[in-house]
């Protein structure tokens, strides 16, 4: 659970009407619907006036709207020709712009849903924000250059196009005091009209955003007078910087995620910290080894012991790719309220309440396949659709997180709805929607009717003890059907042992070397995980892929099990269930097996003589 290291006393002892605030937010342990781009998702934007705005990192950007329920695909804008380093909303909702690797910056007409200006910068940005009120009649945006020699801030007029003799946008202003080192976060607190900034070694700064104050410190909207006083020079003490940055509602506080996986929350008024969450690695395997040993009181923070090291294995990779900047960051979100910060780690998406400084819950726990990355929150209430144009008065609440994951082409939607129960076999109707053509690995997981002669509908085992009928899901699971039915016709399971034999637990067999170290997909390689919220070790008797303990490492093995097994869920596929030769299930499960070195192999060879497989009713 989230650590608090800098004790400090909250302005308040309680939170009064705390469910109310919990009610107006997601509470769903899965995700309900997850949308496609071509390439990975690397940004998202929630804005007040009911878009959502996703970007990926071919440079495309997809405009989506709010619905009562869910959202509307609206316009795809193949904006940039390199990945998009930023994308900023205005705080009134009306505009938003992406900046790129490209060295431009696009400026969106947000209620229609249309590019009204191109700014060429002449230097690779890091981050922009708009700059300006709600009321003011002139938008402008500042952007921060990533350029070492000339780490400055650039503010532009969007209605102002005026070109220098090199043929780049003429900017407003030009900060080149505020920072000595290129700045990597900028964001603006439009309760105090004032702007933070962040640089690359960690060095907070706040200057006033009304021209007329020639960007100065904000003396009059804070506290303090020297930053010596503050707790700005954290990030510096601790030799970390920050990777996100996010203001709560109010303009009271401001959140970052760090580099060291340390969340962070300051008083803007003081300067001081108020919060401190530690999300590292070894915070979490030491909450693991206590809930592992029954000690403690980690019950939010525990995982099943293989669960817990599949994780931990795609935190590794994670690390990796943050260390080569090749994945986007975590970062930390504000609820309406300011009472709460949302935020993702290798759990899921925490929700903490920060003036009872305490865990509330994890979003998205059961979902292992993905690793949520950046988030954005809708609280308002959605009052129509883009596509019909019809609009209601009061318009109906439907709390949503809008979340990327590491290495996946989607984003993701939470919301208080967990996916149906009985999804048919339609793209569409399913929670993972197919809005964009295909990639050829994708093209192999299309549901049995597009591909009739791939996937059966049912399979015999027939074995040295007898026959096992088996029904198949590859309405749901159609790439692990594919493959076990691809192998069956392929003879490659004819002659293969049921090497692993627990007595009430299951019988697991597919390895063609008999010792559970062997046996490939049909494509050579393993292959990703196929959960479906509606298939479940629930009951007895059901058919499920064996795995290297990891995510995604499905290969040939599978096993059947013999009781419930509930603790299995969201760790192994389940692409089928026994539905005759229960008996043969058991009669192989109660043989004697060899238990040295944990081996559970059967004295004797239990053989599977083939596999039919059916493909008609």
């Amino acid at each position: 659970m989230p650590k608090k290291e800098k004790p400090k006393a909250p302005p308040k002892k309680g939170l009064k009407y705390q469910k109310l605030y919990i009610q107006a937010l997601p509470s769903a342990s899965m995700y309900e619907k997850s949308y496609m781009h071509r390439k990975v998702v690397t940004h998202l934007a929630v804005t007040k006036t009911e878009f959502i705005l996703t970007g990926a990192e071919d440079g495309h950007l997809k405009f989506w709207k709010k619905l009562p329920s869910g959202i509307e695909f609206v316009k795809h804008f193949i904006s940039h020709v390199a990945p998009i380093t930023s994308l900023a909303v205005s705080s009134d909702g009306l505009y938003a712009a992406s900046a790129s690797k490209d060295k431009t910056l696009k400026i969106y007409d947000v209620i229609n849903f249309d590019m009204i200006t191109i700014i060429d910068l002449g230097f690779v940005p890091s981050d922009c924000c708009w700059v300006h009120q709600s009321s003011a009649k002139k938008p402008t945006i500042a952007i921060a250059s990533a350029h070492e020699d000339a780490p400055y801030i650039y503010i532009y007029d969007i209605l102002q196009n005026e070109r220098t003799p090199e043929n780049i946008t003429k900017p407003l202003e030009i900060l080149k005091d505020i920072h000595r080192d290129p700045v990597i976060l900028i964001k603006y607190n439009q309760a105090y009209n004032t702007v933070i900034s962040i640089d690359r070694k960690g060095r907070i700064e706040y200057w006033d955003a009304e021209p007329a104050s020639e960007h100065a410190f904000p003396a009059n909207a804070v506290q303090f007078k020297y930053k010596t006083s503050t707790d700005l020079y954290e990030f510096c003490k601790v030799g970390t910087v920050p990777t996100s940055l996010e203001i709560s509602k109010d303009g009271k506080l401001f959140a970052t995620m760090g580099a060291d996986r340390n969340v962070r929350i300051f008083q803007f008024e003081t300067g001081k910290l108020y919060r401190v969450y530690c999300e590292s690695l070894e915070v979490f395997k030491s909450n693991q080894k206590e809930a592992s040993s029954n000690v403690g009181s980690h019950k939010l923070d525990a995982l099943d012991d293989i669960d817990f090291g599949r994780r931990m294995a795609i935190e590794n990779q994670l690390d990796k790719a943050w260390a080569a900047n090749k994945a986007p960051p975590s970062n930390v979100i504000f609820d309406e309220s300011g009472n709460f910060v949302l935020y993702t780690s290798m759990l899921g998406i925490k929700l903490v309440n920060i003036v009872k400084n305490k865990l509330v819950n994890i979003i998205g726990k059961v979902e292992n396949s993905e690793r949520f990355l950046s988030i954005a929150l809708f609280q308002g209430k959605t009052r129509g659709s883009v596509a019909t144009g019809t609009f209601v008065a009061k318009g109906e609440e439907d709390p949503t997180v809008f979340s990327t994951a590491f290495n996946k082409n989607r984003f993701y939607l939470f919301s208080k709805r967990e996916p149906p129960q009985d999804q048919d076999a339609d793209m569409q109707a399913g929670r993972d929607v197919y809005n964009e053509k295909p990639t050829q690995d994708e093209i192999r997981s299309l549901p049995k009717k597009m591909k009739e002669d791939r996937i059966a509908l049912s399979a015999i085992l027939r074995t040295t003890f007898g026959d096992i009928h088996i029904t198949l899901f590859g309405d749901k699971c159609p790439k692990t059907v594919e493959n076990f039915t691809q192998l069956a016709k392929n003879n490659y399971y004819n002659g293969v042992i049921f090497h692993r034999v627990i007595k009430s637990f299951m019988i697991q067999t597919g390895d063609p070397l008999g010792d559970g170290t062997g046996g490939t997909s049909i494509w050579g390689k393993d292959f990703e995980d196929e959960f479906h919220p509606s298939l479940r070790h629930d009951v007895p008797f059901t058919v499920s892929m064996a795995n290297a303990n990891a995510p995604n490492t499905n290969g040939s093995q599978f096993f059947i099990t013999t009781i419930p097994c509930p603790n299995l869920d969201n760790k192994h596929t389940v692409f089928g269930r026994v539905t005759k030769g229960m008996e043969v299930v058991s009669q192989i499960e109660r043989v004697s097996t060899d238990k040295s070195a944990g081996k559970n192999k059967p004295w004797e060879d239990i053989k599977i003589i083939n596999v039919d497989v059916n493909f008609h009713h």
